[in-house]
């Protein structure tokens, strides 16, 4: 196996914030109560499809905390083959099956006393659950939901209670569905991969833009009189994803107090591009993550350097105290980890 580090930027690895990519599906469910349209929630939750194959890999809760696995994939499913979209990222008919486009873990403590969330980078080398060879871990969705959690509990040592899995679709129909999502940029933006061109200042971003903006990986910015190409790549992409998801949870959760009916709408939107593991009740799970986020969720990745193995650019964590201490939180073995600001 040949092995080099790259010259790639650290990731930062934590910082506190508000809300993110959980609390997106909390508000949408846990608002339906009080909407009074809880019927029709009960209806959409029972048409998501559900993932099959997890009655092994899943950890039964026997404790305080809960793990949730979720999935940003890939899957082109119900994107229309004669549309512009897919100049830029295909059909169904072009990009068969399912990838990891974002990975997370999220930890609910007791009774929502509490929530955290881990970012997982999907070029981390891993070594596969179910085949022992190692390569990113995005790959190992491409043969199941099952492998990608079996893969992350035997990588990383992380007990996953529960998957959710949303596709480009859902993620899509989300942002159209509240009206689009205003998001701020200082240049003219592009990425010719992912179809990405924003000029500058505060636009709003319809599903189609705001997907190619949240996949963004070759992200470029025009500044002094050429395109500058951001290096951080995948660690570049994640960061903009959580800037992108709080902005998209803020604008949803007053989007539902003006609309309360709205939440009738965003299940409808995501319902066809939801799928959860057999023992999960979203509508139930709801009030505490709920909860959970109405005190801040505070968010964290672990720090990575870049190598190139087997001629693969990747990212490898880095051994540690720090990576040990956030991933002895998400393990269940130790305290949450103190938080601290980036620099700049």
């Amino acid at each position: 196996m040949q092995m080099r580090h790259d010259d790639l930027p650290r990731a930062r690895p934590r910082r506190r914030t508000s809300t993110r990519l959980g609390a997106l599906f909390a508000a949408i469910f846990a608002v339906v109560g009080a909407a009074g349209v809880i019927t029709a929630a009960d209806r959409q939750v029972e048409n998501v499809d559900r993932i099959e194959d997890l009655d092994d890999i899943l950890a039964a809760v026997d404790g305080p905390a809960v793990n949730y696995l979720l999935i940003g994939s890939d899957s082109r499913e119900g994107i229309d083959g004669e549309t512009d979209e897919t100049a830029t990222i295909g059909s169904e008919t072009d990009v068969t099956g399912r990838r990891s486009d974002t990975i997370m873990i999220l930890r609910q403590e007791e009774d929502g006393n509490g929530a955290a969330i881990l970012s997982l980078n999907r070029d981390l080398w891993v070594t596969m659950a179910d085949t022992g060879q190692q390569d990113r871990i995005n790959s190992a969705y491409n043969r199941g939901a099952d492998v990608l959690a079996a893969t992350i509990t035997q990588n990383y040592g992380i007990p996953i209670n529960h998957v959710v899995d949303v596709d480009f679709t859902g993620f899509k129909q989300i942002v159209d569905t509240i009206g689009g999502t205003t998001i701020c940029f200082d240049y003219p933006v592009r990425d010719v991969k992912s179809g990405l061109n924003q000029p500058a200042g505060c636009n709003n971003l319809t599903g189609d833009q705001a997907l190619a903006y949240a996949r963004s990986r070759t992200y470029q910015e025009f500044r002094d009189g050429d395109w500058q190409t951001d290096g951080t790549a995948d660690i570049g992409r994640v960061q903009r994803q959580q800037q992108f998801i709080a902005t998209t949870v803020n604008e949803t959760l007053s989007e539902l107090q003006a609309d309360p009916f709205l939440a009738s709408d965003l299940i409808n939107a995501t319902s066809g591009s939801l799928r959860l593991d057999p023992n999960l009740d979203p509508l139930a799970a709801a009030g505490t993550l709920r909860k959970a986020f109405g005190t801040g969720l505070t968010t964290y990745t672990l720090p990575v350097d870049g190598a190139t193995i087997d001629g693969k650019s990747v990212l490898v964590v880095q051994p540690t105290r720090e990576s040990e201490d956030i991933l002895n939180y998400f393990r269940g073995t130790g305290p949450l980890p103190p938080t601290t600001l980036p620099a700049g």
